[in-house]
């Protein structure tokens, strides 16, 4: 018999760029493992520049709709992915098994609002994008890791700031 699926949610900002990769991710390359959901604290329309980074992947989200944490049908997890600060500050209680972990990623539409062109603006969703995956394929193991790989985020923080400059 084989172990059930574990419900995992991945909390965003705004459920339109971050958590709907990481959803399409977690459906595609471990769908045999993990119930997926996604939601946002301030929910808005899913990014388009995001369905075609996914697309590029071989990975259609094109049907992923934006939601709301109330909207979500289901409220059991037994995780729970924050995949920006904001979402990790304003992260609501969750019953006493559910295991919160934070991995920040970039956020693609902040990063591409000063882009001189469109191939630009796709460069820092592609990168993003390639960053969840690998995230996804380290699962299970990294989501007891507590924090994902805190340093790293910390690092490519640093280093896009500094870009900036």
């Amino acid at each position: 018999m084989s172990e059930p699926k574990k419900r995992i949610l991945f909390l965003c900002t705004g459920n339109s760029c971050r958590s709907q990769m990481a959803e399409g991710f977690t459906r595609a390359l471990k769908g045999d493992r993990f119930e997926t959901y996604s939601a946002g604290v301030a929910p808005k329309a899913v990014d388009p520049r995001a369905v075609r980074a996914m697309a590029e992947a071989g990975i259609d989200i094109s049907g992923q709709k934006s939601k709301d944490l109330q909207d979500l049908a289901v409220k059991d997890f037994d995780y729970v992915v924050t995949l920006c600060n904001r979402a990790k500050e304003s992260c609501p209680v969750f019953p006493g098994k559910t295991k919160l972990v934070h991995r920040g990623f970039d956020d693609p539409p902040e990063l591409a609002a000063g882009a001189a062109d469109e191939e630009e603006a796709m460069e820092h969703y592609r990168r993003v994008r390639d960053e969840i995956r690998s995230f996804v394929s380290a699962m299970p193991g990294v989501l007891e890791e507590g924090e994902g790989d805190p340093a790293g985020a910390t690092a490519k923080a640093i280093a896009g700031f500094l870009k900036q400059i």
